[in-house]
C-alpha cells in the first residue's frame, strides 16, 4: 500500500514539474521579442526629433514673487451669498435636509411640539444655537450656521424666524 502511495506522490510532482516547466518555456517563447519591441518604440520616440531637454521639461512652474514687488496686500473673498434671500430660501439652502427629516433628534420644520419648549427659550437663545452651533439632546450636534459657515449671521436669523413663524 505504501510503495503505490510513494508512486503515486511521485507522479504528481513529475507531473506538476513538466507542467512548470511547460509554462516557462511558453512564457519565454512569447516575450522573447520584447528587446526589439522596445527598441521599435524607442526609436519612434526618438526619431520625433524632439530633444531630450524638451522630453523632460517640467509640467508647471513655481513662482516665487519677493516681498517688495507685492505693494497691497492680497484680499481674500469669502463666498458671498447672493444679497435679499428671505429666510424660506435660506431654510430651503441650508437647514431643509437635517429639520425636514428630524434627522440626529433635529427638530422637525412645523412640529410644534418640538419647537414650543426652544421658543419659550426666547429668540435670542434660537439665535445664539443657529449662529454658533448646538449639541442637541439626543446627542447629535447642530453645526454652526447648519454647517453652511457661508451665511451671515443675519441669514441665520432670518431662518430661524421662518422656522419660529412655521412652527408655532
Amino acid at each position: 500500500m505504501t510503495e503505490k502511495r510513494y508512486a503515486t506522490n511521485v507522479v504528481m510532482i513529475l507531473g506538476v514539474g513538466l507542467v512548470l516547466i511547460l509554462f516557462i518555456f511558453i512564457l519565454v517563447a512569447h516575450h522573447r521579442d520584447v528587446p526589439d519591441r522596445v527598441q521599435q518604440n524607442r526609436g519612434t520616440l526618438l526619431g520625433t526629433g524632439s530633444s531630450v531637454a524638451e522630453r523632460i521639461k517640467p509640467v508647471g512652474q513655481v513662482v516665487v514673487a519677493s516681498a517688495e514687488t507685492q505693494k497691497e496686500p492680497v484680499k481674500i473673498a469669502a463666498a458671498a451669498s447672493p444679497p435679499g434671500r428671505d429666510g424660506q430660501q435660506i431654510y430651503q439652502a441650508a437647514c431643509v435636509a437635517c429639520h425636514d427629516a428630524g434627522v440626529a433628534g433635529a427638530p422637525k420644520l412645523g412640529d410644534k411640539g418640538q419647537w414650543a419648549k426652544r421658543i419659550a427659550k426666547g429668540l435670542d437663545t434660537l439665535y445664539a444655537s443657529a449662529v454658533n452651533g448646538v449639541q442637541g439632546s439626543a446627542g447629535a450636534a447642530m453645526p454652526a450656521k447648519g454647517g453652511n459657515l457661508a451665511l451671515s449671521n443675519a441669514e441665520v436669523k432670518a431662518a430661524v424666524d421662518y422656522i419660529v413663524a412655521r412652527s408655532k
